[in-house]
């Protein structure tokens, strides 16, 4: 199986297809993945008439909102083009993926955003694994140099946000730049600096120290001294509190630990991906969509979280794969199955 089915499932969901008698698996992704390929083709004659933006979210009224390359899901909707085009052999989807994935490339060289990763691995990276484009290779190096900028040896981390708002925090590390390390590991092994691995490494390992409690769960937000790169607290910018557990940050850390494993073969980050995905697990409520913070006190009626939901069974889909425990290996099946 491939990820871009979570996303197919989720669209399956949204659009309240599902008939009676239940259709099969195999129906549901076939349906969600082909009217996936009808709503991207529509977003894309939209977009083609406004130069440089790219789509970014729907806002109350159902009208779509833009944003330019420098928003952090700027490379969402390329990588899906990408992933479409992968299904279906479509080869306008493949013009239409490298035209938007074009929109970012500019995003190589900033210096001032941590997700650059998500910006240019959903776009470029995308291109290089099904076109094996060789120019692709120049462009996510790049971008990884770009982001190493931001690693502090002092700290041990990648920074996450330099804007005024946040100063008060010093050396701030969202959860969320987990996800931002494949980016370090894939450049180090195509051709970047090879250094870039260490600096990965290094973020994964003060992270996983210091920015969860004992029970697995995390902060959105771990702070640390500029100079002598000690780690001062944990809080939140998105969640609901200091002390509770945005489901978001929960399935950010899940996906970025998974991958670590993946690329370092250490079964320490295997235990560690293990222990955050059981705690999320564990507070999934009974339809296993979490709500927007599972420590919410409006809970039941909070409101609940797809996208959480998407990035857990990405994560759970490579899981599955990698787990050394079969007992384990069938324990999350089973949950990405209900997922």
């Amino acid at each position: 199986m491939k990820n871009y089915v979570v996303i197919c499932l989720l669209s399956f969901m949204v659009s309240g297809c599902v008939t009676t008698p239940e259709p099969s698996m195999e129906h549901i992704v076939d349906y969600a993945l082909n009217r996936a390929v009808e709503q991207y083709k529509h977003m894309y004659a939209v977009m083609d008439s406004i130069p440089e933006m790219l789509p970014r979210s729907v806002d109350k009224n159902g009208g779509l909102e833009t944003s330019d390359s420098y928003f952090w899901t700027s490379g969402f909707y390329p990588g899906t083009l990408w992933y479409l085009y992968e299904y279906t052999g479509d080869e306008q989807l493949k013009e239409m993926a490298s035209r938007m994935s074009d929109r970012v490339e500019v995003q190589k060289y900033n210096k001032d955003n941590h997700d650059v990763g998500f910006m240019i691995n959903c776009s470029f990276g995308n291109k290089y694994r099904l076109l094996g484009d060789t120019s692709c290779i120049d462009i996510i190096t790049t971008t990884a140099r770009s982001l190493s900028t931001r690693y502090r040896s002092a700290v041990g981390c990648t920074r996450s946000w330099s804007h005024p708002g946040t100063l008060h925090w010093q050396f701030p590390v969202i959860i969320d730049n987990m996800m931002n390390l494949e980016l370090l590991f894939w450049a180090a092994k195509n051709g970047g600096n090879k250094e870039y691995y260490d600096m990965a490494v290094s973020h994964a390992k003060v992270t996983k120290e210091n920015q969860f409690r004992p029970d697995g769960s995390c902060y959105h937000v771990a702070v640390y001294d500029t100079i002598n790169g000690n780690f001062l607290k944990g809080v939140t910018n998105q969640g609901y509190n200091d002390s509770s557990l945005w489901a978001r940050g929960q399935a950010w850390a899940i996906y970025g630990y998974i991958l670590v494993y993946r690329e370092t073969g250490d079964k320490e980050y295997l235990r560690f991906a293990e222990k955050v995905t059981d705690v999320y697990l564990r507070r999934l409520p009974e339809d296993n969509v979490p709500y927007w913070d599972f420590d919410d006190p409006a809970i039941p009626n909070a409101p609940k979280d797809a996208s959480a939901a998407a990035i857990v069974a990405s994560g759970l889909l490579e899981l599955v794969q990698l787990e050394d425990d079969a007992a384990k290996a069938e324990e999350y099946k089973l949950s990405l199955i209900h997922i």
